[in-house]
């Protein structure tokens, strides 16, 4: 049973949701590349790996604080003089707490000719961590776009959240400024026009597009319906018996526009 949606889901931009999805998403975009790309081509997933730090207070074994007791001294002439009270310090125990090891998964078009291997196009979408400044995610995605923006390699950037900040390379007020408003978008930035950035703006109404991913000068795109991948992802999941339309809380909540449409997306017959 399909979503009950025509391209994106939202309620799987859910942190309970979206990282299955993530992982769905880039094993079905990978099969489906792994049959278009002509020869010598291949996609090939990787991942990148960080830890998380936090830190927590401990209880002291010894409870350190002890007030004094007010004291009275009397002079000769019999005026009584109170002692002043001073700040008794505390033992405060941090312990630094690690969470991890976190891995998020991407794709890369590789080319290989003989024993010469070279990395041709970087396939990204993006993570809730990616998103999420001072998360140690992003930090490391957005280290990795300045290097392949730097360098003789295609990027495409598919984002499908709503929420957090804009991440993709491409500003949001120059989509914005071309095409409107926008709930999801795709960015393809060329490396042999580096200053051109084909866009696809989303919106949670419409399919998901096909999408040309770009190989090296002289072979031709490959176009692979991003629909079909995310309808593949979406029936290998656990989706449709685990989300309860309708009452699942929505990260992030609809605008009053948007909700009225999900209302009558859930009760059309299916």
């Amino acid at each position: 049973m399909p979503s009950p949606f025509p391209g994106m889901d939202p309620y799987l931009e859910s942190p309970d949701w979206f990282p299955d999805l993530h992982d769905g998403l880039i094993f079905c975009l990978k099969e489906s590349l792994q049959n278009l790309l002509p020869e010598f081509y291949y996609a090939q997933s990787s991942q990148r790996i960080w830890m998380e730090y936090s830190r927590r207070y401990v209880e002291p074994d010894v409870e350190v604080v002890s007030a004094r007791k007010k004291s009275k001294k009397r002079g000769r002439g019999g005026v009584a003089v109170a002692a002043h009270q001073t700040a008794e310090p505390v033992v405060v125990m941090v312990e630094s707490v690690e969470h991890g090891p976190f891995e998020e998964s991407y794709l890369e078009i590789r080319r290989r000719k003989g024993k010469e291997v070279r990395l041709v196009a970087s396939i990204e979408i993006l993570s809730l961590s990616n998103k999420s400044p001072g998360n140690p995610g992003r930090e490391q995605y957005l280290t990795k776009q300045k290097e392949i923006l730097g360098g003789p390699v295609h990027l495409v950037e598919i984002d499908l959240l709503r929420g957090g900040t804009h991440t993709t390379a491409v500003p949001r007020e120059l989509i914005e400024a071309k095409a409107g408003p926008f709930d999801y978008h795709v960015s393809v930035r060329r490396f042999d026009r580096p200053t051109a950035f084909l866009v696809y703006p989303l919106c949670m109404r419409l399919r998901l597009p096909p999408l040309a991913i770009p190989l090296l000068p002289g072979d031709p795109d490959v176009t692979v319906d991003l629909q079909a991948v995310f309808d593949r992802a979406y029936d290998a999941g656990p989706y449709r018996r685990e989300v309860d339309y309708g009452e699942d809380p929505v990260i992030p909540p609809f605008r009053p526009d948007q909700a009225k449409w999900v209302a009558s997306q859930l009760i059309r017959p299916r």
